[in-house]
């Protein structure tokens, strides 16, 4: 378990708690990195700061703490820092050797060594994860679910819009829509803002 320091400046401390266990995070980036990654990997566990890594740089030993360990149902597996890429660039020299002991860790441990600044973490598919998360486990109008399935199969471009207005009930189909691409049990290019002429598919 990370202990987690007293926020102050940069430091945005917190816990996220998710299907899979709770997260502690101690910046804004590390919050927003979960948001995301859970939004899109709903299964997936996030363990923070999952193992201490001794090395060695030069003559001496030191210690390195990845932030992050994400397991997928699928198997697949990152060891992960969250660094703005400021910071980044301005240390790149001293975080080498700690890198290449994350590296060597994820080669033995059948896992992949990544490093996510806010390039890749914020942006539309974060906007729209923000907007979703929180309607995932709101209920869902199963008579209405099945006619937004059957609209989308039916449709050879079946966009928000068209959906929506193959609905019975506006208001309804709205909420469900809605809530069906929260689950991911409707999919949508989460890369764009969602509009009436997003199309839909189904996994």
């Amino acid at each position: 378990m990370r202990r987690i320091p007293l926020s102050h400046r940069s430091h945005i401390t917190g816990f996220q708690p998710l299907a899979t266990g709770t997260v502690e995070h101690e910046s804004a980036l590390e919050r927003d990195f979960v948001t995301r990654t859970s939004f899109l990997f709903p299964t997936a566990s996030i363990i923070s700061q999952p193992v201490t890594l001794t090395f060695r740089d030069g003559a001496k030993m030191r210690r390195y703490t990845p932030d992050f360990l994400v397991r997928r149902t699928d198997g697949k597996a990152r060891l992960i820092e969250v660094k703005y890429s400021a910071e980044l660039r301005s240390r790149w020299n001293s975080y080498g050797a700690a890198f290449a002991a994350a590296r060597a860790w994820a080669r033995d441990n059948n896992a992949s060594f990544r490093i996510a600044t806010e390039r890749h973490i914020r942006g539309t598919v974060l906007d729209n994860a923000k907007r979703l998360l929180s309607l995932r486990t709101a209920p869902v109008d199963v008579d209405t679910a099945s006619l937004v399935v059957a609209a989308i199969r039916e449709d050879t471009s079946p966009t928000f819009g068209r959906v929506l207005s193959a609905l019975p009930n506006r208001r309804t189909g709205l909420t469900t829509l809605w809530r069906l691409i929260a689950r991911r049990e409707v999919l949508v290019d989460l890369r764009s803002a969602i509009s009436l002429e997003a199309l839909l598919s189904l996994p």
